[in-house]
C-alpha cells in the first residue's frame, strides 16, 4: 500500500528498507557525527523515496504509527483517572492517538481477541484486566504488543507489566504501627484472588511476625469489591469483636474511610482509641478527619512507565526488565498514634 506524501516514515520503516539497524538509522536522523557517509546517504535516500518531509531531528515528536488502545474497565475515579490521564498525556507526547475503553460496563466485553485484527491499533495498555491469564497469553501469541498495569493475577513470565511495590509498601505501614506499640491489628483486605491483595497481606504479616505475633484469622476480613461501603461493614465486624483491635489497616483509602465511619459510629476516637490506615494516597486521604496515614502509590508514574515500555516494544527494543515494580512511600498523617 503506497504511503501518503507528507507522512513521515518511522525509524523501523527506514531500517527495514535499508537493512540497517534501528540504532544506526536513529543516529543518521538525529544528525550524529559517528556515521559513515555512505550509510548516511543510504538513509536519506530512503527517506526521500518515501516522500517524507525530511529526516526527524532531535526534539521533534515521533511519527504517528497507529493508535494505542487503553482498556480500563472501571470508573475513572481519582485512582484509575490518575492512571488514565497520565497515559493519555504520555501517548500524546509520542505523537499517537489513544482509543479508550473504560467504565464498569466494559468488564463483560470480550475485546482482547479482536485487538490484533484492528489495523488502526499499534498496541494496547490493559489496566487491572479482568480477563484470565489465558486470554493474555493468546493475545501475546498473536504478537500484538501490550503492557499490563497492576495485573490482577500472576502474569506469565514474558508479559510486560507495571505495578507498585505492594509488599514493601504494606510492610512499611505495618512496621510503623508495630513501632507505635500495636500488636492486635485488624486487616481489611481486598478481593482474595487479586495479586495485589496477596502481596499486601504478606507485607502486613511480616512485621507482626518479627514482633512475635502470629496472624489471627479472626482479625482478617476480605471483601469482593474494595469500596467505602465494604470497608465500613468489615471494620464494623472487627470493632465488634469481644477483644477489638487497636488498629485497622485497609486495602485502600476508600475502605479506610469506611473504617473511620464505623469507628465514629461506635464512639471511638481516631487515633486516641483506634489507629486507622489506608493505601494509595488518593485525594480522599487528605480530606478525612483526622487526615489519613496511608501508602502512596506512584499512580501517574505507572501510567507513564507503561507507555514508555509499550513504545519500546513497538520499536522492537529488547526489554530486560519485563515486570517493573515502582516504589511506594509511607505517608504518616494524623490517623495513627501510639497505643
Amino acid at each position: 500500500m503506497p504511503r501518503s506524501v507528507g507522512v513521515r516514515a518511522t525509524v523501523r520503516d527506514i531500517a527495514a528498507e535499508t537493512g540497517l539497524s534501528i540504532a544506526t538509522v536513529s543516529r543518521v536522523l538525529n544528525g550524529a557525527a559517528n556515521v559513515a557517509p555512505h550509510t548516511r546517504d543510504l538513509v536519506l535516500q530512503a527517506v526521500q523515496r518515501r516522500g517524507d518531509k525530511g529526516p526527524l531531528r532531535r526534539g521533534e515528536l515521533p511519527p504517528t504509527g497507529g493508535a494505542v488502545y487503553v482498556r480500563c474497565p472501571y470508573m475513572l475515579t481519582d485512582y484509575f483517572g490518575l492512571i488514565v490521564s497520565s497515559i493519555a498525556e504520555t501517548i500524546e507526547l509520542h505523537g499517537r492517538q489513544m482509543v479508550l475503553n473504560a467504565g464498569e460496563a466494559a468488564q463483560g466485553a470480550a475485546v482482547l481477541a479482536g485487538l490484533g485484527e484492528r489495523p488502526e491499533l499499534a498496541g494496547a495498555i490493559l489496566i487491572l484486566p479482568p480477563e484470565p491469564p489465558e486470554d493474555l497469553v493468546r493475545l501475546r501469541d498473536r504478537q500484538f504488543p501490550f503492557v499490563v498495569i497492576d495485573p490482577r493475577t500472576p502474569p506469565p513470565r514474558d508479559i510486560v507489566t507495571v505495578s507498585a511495590a505492594h509488599f514493601s509498601g504494606a510492610r512499611r505501614l505495618m512496621s510503623h504501627l508495630v513501632e507505635l506499640g500495636h500488636r492486635r491489628v485488624g486487616i481489611i483486605g481486598g478481593p482474595p484472588e487479586w495479586l495485589a491483595n496477596d502481596a499486601r497481606m504478606a507485607g502486613y504479616v511480616a512485621p507482626l511476625a518479627d514482633a512475635g505475633v502470629l496472624p489471627s484469622p479472626e482479625l482478617v476480613r476480605h471483601v469482593s469489591e474494595p469500596n467505602t461501603e465494604n470497608g465500613y461493614r468489615a471494620a464494623g465486624e472487627l470493632l465488634d469483636l469481644p477483644h477489638r483491635p487497636t488498629a485497622l489497616v485497609a486495602f485502600n483509602d476508600k475502605m479506610a474511610v469506611g473504617a473511620l465511619a464505623a469507628a465514629a459510629e461506635r464512639g471511638l476516637r481516631v487515633p486516641h482509641d483506634l489507629s486507622v490506615a489506608g493505601f494509595d494516597d488518593i485525594d480522599v486521604s487528605r480530606a478525612t478527619s483526622p487526615l489519613l496515614t496511608t501508602v502512596r502509590q506512584p499512580l501517574q508514574e505507572m501510567g507513564r512507565m507503561a507507555v514508555t515500555m509499550l513504545m519500546r516494544l513497538l520499536d522492537r527494543h529488547t526489554l530486560e526488565a519485563v515486570h517493573v515494580s515502582l516504589g511506594t512511600e509511607l505517608v504518616i498523617r494524623d490517623s495513627t498514634a501510639r497505643v
